[in-house]
């Protein structure tokens, strides 16, 4: 048999345009209704209860995910913009250094490599009270008491299909 495939290819061709603007659709009204935002990889999402960095941990670990590890230059303004827009001026994310003084690591325990984004003269931790990290809406990280009740970014990854 042969194949009239000139025309499937035009319809399969503008079924992956409407897909695509589908899929556009979708991201912005999830953005809109549900309030995230997103990368590739992971979801983030502003949790607007006021708990201390431990509750806040455990939160974002009960609902499957972790508090927001900005790991990147990206990530981290994606989260500022979002403290921002949100109307906050700051909220806690997943960086402490309640191990071992000044040696800050991440959420997962992963130490904080080739990234970070501290204000100036920070972190200082002058009290010796100040173990966790919060991100101001300019995107800078303050080391702060950890037992502070503030709103905070958990992180999802994305289901891999």
């Amino acid at each position: 048999t042969v194949c009239d495939c000139g025309r499937y290819r035009r319809v399969v061709g503008q079924l992956n345009i409407n897909v695509a603007r589908l899929n556009t659709s979708i991201k912005f009204v999830k953005n809109v209704i549900a309030g995230i935002r997103e990368t590739d990889e992971k979801f983030y999402y502003i949790v607007k209860e006021e708990k201390n960095y431990r509750e806040a941990l455990m939160h974002c670990r009960d609902r499957g995910g972790t508090l927001a590890m900005p790991k990147d230059e990206l990530t981290n303004t994606l989260l500022a913009d979002y403290i921002s827009s949100s109307g906050l001026f700051r909220a806690f994310i997943g960086i402490n250094d309640m191990e071992k003084e000044g040696q800050f690591v991440y959420a997962d325990s992963s130490p904080l490599q080739n990234y970070s984004n501290w204000k100036d003269g920070e972190p200082h931790d002058s009290t010796g009270h100040e173990d966790c990290v919060e991100m101001l809406s300019t995107g800078e990280w303050n080391d702060s008491e950890c037992q502070v009740t503030i709103y905070f970014i958990c992180e999802f990854l994305k289901k891999r299909k």
